[in-house]
This record gives C-alpha cells, structure tokens and sequence, in this order.
C-alpha cells in the first residue's frame, strides 16, 4: 500500500486485530484439516469397485483446501482493511464454498459407498 492508503486509515483496537487473527487461524486449522483428510484418503482408504472415486475424494479434499487457505488470507486482509478505514465489515463467502465442497466430498463418498 502506498503513502495515500496509509492516511485514512487508523490503529484498531487490538482486540479486534486479535480476534481476526484467530478466525483466521481458525480457516487454516479447518484448510489442514482438509489436506490431511485428502491424504488419508489417498493412502489408507481401500480401492473402491470403481477406479477413481477414491481419487476424487481425495483430489476435492485436497483443492477444497487450497480453496479455503487462499480464501482465509483474503478474508483477513479484507477485514483488516475494513476495520483500519472504519468501514463496514465485508461479507464473505467462505461459509457457503465450505458447506458446497464438504457436501460434495460427502456425496462422492457415499457414491463410492454405494458402489463398493
């Protein structure tokens, strides 16, 4: 950010930074989760009948996770912003990508269940 941005934009209290930064920690906790999942997928979970369902699993685990940690970055820059100008918070959009690709991942799964 250049020298123009910098002057209307104010110290917050740090509580509210604070509190940002753990809803933050909060999205990449889930994001991990996801990666791990994708990878537990890949390695432990037997082959289903249907070649690739198991890969599809873990491949939407896996992107679902670069999604939400690329996702929390922006949200938390967004935020910040929006708290140092005084401005309203943004709205987000990261609780609708993340209920729409975890239920994804579930249906594949119970496809692949349904299949075996």
């Amino acid at each position: 950010m250049g020298p123009e941005a910098d002057s209307d934009e104010s110290e917050v209290d740090y509580r509210f930074t604070l509190a940002n930064e753990r809803t933050f920690l909060a999205w990449i906790r889930t994001a991990l989760g996801l990666l791990a999942g994708g990878v537990a997928v890949h390695q432990l979970v037997q082959p289903f009948r249907h070649h690739g369902v198991r890969a599809a699993i873990a491949v939407s685990c896996i992107v679902l996770s670069v999604v939400i940690a690329l996702g929390a970055y922006g949200r938390w820059r967004h935020v910040d912003r929006a708290m140092r100008r005084g401005e309203r918070l943004p709205r987000t959009m990261m609780v609708p990508i993340l209920a729409v690709g975890i239920a994804v991942v579930a249906a594949l799964a119970g496809i692949g269940v349904l299949l075996s």
